[in-house]
């Protein structure tokens, strides 16, 4: 038996089974969720079970309630194959009046007119990511970012990864399976990952058929952005140099049939009350749900990596990113970006949902140190402290060796010693 490593999203699970009825937890295909909610559930109910898959389909038509039977917690894997489960799950929770009875697992967004009710209050929603460098014990967790917003700024530590380390990371990717292979196993993997998605499951999503090519040239062009806010017209540029036949309309057609995938996960920007009147931009910072697709689909392994630090950066950058998400969602927050007219940016802000804040700057190497706590100061100084609080800490996240505090105050985090 593959040993089980301890996930984030056990504790986040097991606190919302204690407030909810029932608990959805979304995400990409093979990042755990299956085998996570399985650590809670007491009865599992396989919707994908080839021998009884058409058994279940007829009586989640029928009569739903009979495969709701059975010691609960009850785990309802892949229930979006059954999207009426939902109205049934949601009138049960209702009639029993308690919390913790079901979890469902799925790894694509359900078309929402297949339901009657949101089963807000009853139904917890929840999204898993692929594992972050503290669950697959890369970051020694040396730093805690709960700490940090509770104002515990004496950070001295020191990460165990090198530069080649955090190539191997970001090309290895953050999938149960890959944590111990071998690199050239892990690739093979990700790539079999990736052409799952182009030649099944962008098809399969929500029935409509789509091009096998035009998947992998839209993912392929995408990488080359990543960490960017490029915009629609820009990818659509880059893809039209090989095809032709692509639209706007059809690009964003297969982003969005990614996104129910969650394969594509863009950083939205914050909107923060601000001093003066500076205009923020909107547009959305380019992510994959891990950076190993990107390192993939650009055929880059950590060597090809070491050797274009640029390309790297902007990898780290989304693996950063990644292991922010995953940190933030444990303590009741989400990850923005921020970006202004002037150019000023943060890559990514921490928002919680007590109103705490932090802003980040991700920097691979050491030299681009000073440029990334230049840029949090004179955020600081453009936010709005009396409507928004001020921050709780900046910081830049590197891919060096050393954890400190700087005379400015801006924090030096290197990712290999976070933690939530």
């Amino acid at each position: 038996m593959d040993k089980y490593y301890r996930r984030i999203m056990d504790d986040v699970l097991k606190e919302e089974l204690e407030a909810f009825g029932a608990v959805l937890i979304t995400g990409p295909k093979w990042c755990g969720k299956t085998t996570t909610a399985k650590q809670l559930a007491k009865s599992v109910l396989y919707m994908q079970q080839p021998d009884e898959k058409q058994n279940n389909l007829q009586l989640a038509q029928v009569q739903p309630s009979l495969l709701l039977k059975g010691e609960k917690p009850r785990l309802i894997d892949e229930w979006q194959m059954a999207p009426q489960l939902w109205d049934a799950i949601r009138f049960d929770v209702d009639q029993q009046s308690t919390e913790g009875i079901y979890i469902l697992t799925g790894s694509t967004v359900v078309d929402e007119s297949k339901i009657s009710h949101s089963g807000a209050g009853r139904i917890s929603r929840l999204t898993m990511r692929t594992m972050s460098s503290f669950e697959s014990n890369d970051s020694n967790g040396t730093v805690s970012l709960s700490d940090l917003f509770e104002g515990n700024h004496n950070i001295g530590a020191q990460s165990n990864l090198g530069l080649i380390d955090i190539a191997n990371l970001v090309v290895r990717g953050g999938w149960p399976s890959t944590i111990n292979k071998s690199q050239k196993i892990a690739m093979k993997q990700i790539a079999g990952y990736c052409n799952t998605i182009a030649n099944s499951d962008i098809g399969e999503v929500d029935g409509v058929r789509r091009d096998e090519g035009k998947t992998l040239a839209i993912m392929k062009s995408f990488s080359r952005h990543i960490a960017t806010q490029a915009s629609m017209a820009t990818i659509l540029k880059d893809i039209k140099s090989n095809d032709e036949t692509m639209d706007i309309d059809t690009l964003s057609d297969y982003l969005k049939a990614l996104e129910k995938l969650f394969v594509v996960e863009d950083l939205t920007s914050w909107s923060p009350k601000l001093r003066s009147k500076t205009a923020i931009r909107s547009s959305n910072t380019r992510h994959f749900t891990d950076p190993a697709i990107a390192a993939r689909m650009l055929n880059a392994s950590s060597r090809d990596l070491i050797q274009d630090l640029n390309t790297f950066g902007f990898l780290f950058e989304s693996l950063v990113v990644r292991d922010l998400r995953i940190y933030s969602q444990s303590l009741q927050g989400k990850v923005f970006h921020y970006r202004d007219k002037t150019g000023l940016e943060a890559d990514a802000i921490i928002h919680l949902d007590n109103g705490d804040w932090a802003a980040v700057e991700v920097k691979l190497g050491q030299h681009r140190i000073d440029e990334g706590a230049t840029n949090l100061l004179k955020l600081e100084k453009k936010i709005n402290t009396d409507k928004m609080g001020k921050p709780s800490f900046l910081a830049v996240i590197t891919g060096t060796k050393y954890a400190y505090r700087r005379e400015d105050g801006v924090l030096v985090i290197p990712i290999g010693c976070l933690r939530p």
